[in-house]
């Protein structure tokens, strides 16, 4: 799995903009906007797929601190008590390191999610800038 640091070493890389080759990098980009856009939906269904993991962890969970949970269970993982009251179980479940591991991996892909939204922003934006670019080479070279 890709990682956010990864992605912005490639995006260091890949938003560099060569100016003695603007038309190289006009047909670039059709290119970088795939590249990065197979990323963002492979980690949106990542992060959907830990989601619907959360909900299943949570019922689990909930279980077991509720003492309903299958016999064997508590054979593996002793749990005294019988929470019944919500704001305990709220706590409870709040402090549990599964769920906390989950929610946790859940962020990160929000968090490579936002950034990636922002580099398909700055990728649908390429055009604009290269056009600009040969505007201003155009003109500073009194053709413009």
């Amino acid at each position: 799995m890709i990682d956010l640091p990864t992605i912005q070493q490639m995006w260091e890389k890949d938003s560099k903009i060569d100016i003695d080759n603007l038309h190289t990098e006009s047909l670039n980009i059709p290119v970088l906007h795939s590249k990065y856009y197979d990323i963002y939906n492979n980690l949106m269904l990542l992060r959907k797929k830990a989601e619907q993991q959360k909900k299943n962890t949570r019922h689990e969970r909930y279980e077991y601190y509720s003492g309903k949970a299958d016999p064997d269970v508590y054979i593996k993982d002793p749990f005294p008590k019988k929470i019944r009251d919500k704001d305990t179980m709220q706590k409870y479940l709040d402090a549990d390191e599964r769920l906390s591991g989950i929610s946790l991996k859940i962020e990160y892909y929000s968090v490579m999610l936002d950034y990636l939204e922002d580099i398909l922003k700055m990728i649908h934006n390429r055009g604009f800038q290269i056009k600009n670019s040969i505007d201003f080479q155009r003109f500073a070279s009194g053709l413009g």
